[in-house]
């Protein structure tokens, strides 16, 4: 996650260097470092530097490391040329390297060479299996190529391995919500909770996923998880805010008729809707009355 103070630093750098006061190289550092996306920046400014000599040879060892970046820059931005071209510099001097090889696959998925980008990448597994990289960009293809079931296995696989990895279990939930598989989505948030309880972002995905499975339990228990994102945002999260209401609304109309101690108080829905329209007030104030409008169609009586 880029920090405000950093990404101030990062722009105030690149208008710096867009604007000729150099500093390219020390740009192309900190967008690395921040692993940030600029792809046709990072290729003006680092082929700046890869085709004069002179700047090149006082990289020293780290000329290396930009052209991998370079190259990865290049095939983002769809300069397959140049992509290539830095590859086979990187290729000459490391001719045995697993890492050079892992960009030759890369290389081959830009081109929509699926087959022989699989193939790339399961030869090179055979002598590192526990590679990470490998493992996701072979997720990757599938899922470039709509093989929603062969990703699913793959990251499941790789999830047996790398049981830590946060970002898998939010890909791998997502691809299930994407296939309407919300239980197996709901596992995966769950497990993302377990191990990241302070983010409320997986606290709010968990509570859609609830609310869209439906039933009772399902919407008591997603209205407990949407007021934990809003405690988590200190009161700031308009959609887990908008969630609380409509939550309310359908535990009311699902326990119509029903004795008066299994009905919820409506006090955390009435507290939420105040909360949204305080918000309106302040950031929309001419959608207020339709924020009104709609709150007043929530039934929960």
């Amino acid at each position: 996650m880029v920090t405000k103070t950093e990404e101030t630093q990062l722009n105030r750098l690149e208008n710096q260097v867009d604007n000729g006061g150099g500093g390219a190289w020390e740009y192309l550092c900190l967008v690395k470092k921040l692993k940030v996306r600029r792809p046709d920046k990072v290729l003006r400014h680092g082929l700046s530097i890869l085709n004069d000599p002179k700047k090149r040879s006082a990289l020293g060892p780290d000329v290396w490391t930009l052209y991998e970046q370079v190259s990865i820059a290049a095939m983002d931005c769809q300069c397959l040329d140049v992509a290539k071209d830095c590859i086979k510099v990187l290729q000459k001097q490391f001719p045995e390297s697993k890492r050079v090889g892992r960009l030759e696959g890369i290389l081959l998925e830009a081109k929509g060479l699926w087959a022989e980008a699989e193939k790339a990448y399961s030869s090179l597994l055979e002598d590192n299996p526990l590679d990470p990289v490998l493992h996701k960009r072979r997720v990757a293809i599938a899922k470039a190529q709509g093989n929603f079931p062969t990703a699913i296995e793959w990251l499941n696989k790789y999830l047996e391995t790398f049981m830590a990895d946060h970002d898998a279990w939010r890909e791998l939930a997502e691809i299930y919500v994407s296939l309407q598989m919300y239980k197996q989505a709901a596992f995966c948030y769950e497990e993302l909770i377990l191990s990241q309880p302070t983010v409320p972002l997986y606290h709010l995905a968990y509570a859609d996923v609830l609310y869209t499975l439906g039933g009772v339990e399902n919407i008591l228990l997603a209205k407990k998880y949407y007021a934990s994102a809003i405690d988590l945002t200190g009161g700031k999260n308009t959609k887990a805010l908008f969630g609380i209401c409509l939550c309310s609304s359908a535990i009311a109309q699902l326990t119509k008729g029903r004795n008066k101690e299994d009905k919820e108080s409506p006090e955390l829905q009435s507290l939420a809707a105040a909360a949204l329209e305080k918000d309106y007030k302040q950031r929309a104030p001419a959608k207020l009355l339709l924020l009104t409008s709609a709150l007043k169609s929530l039934k929960t009586s």
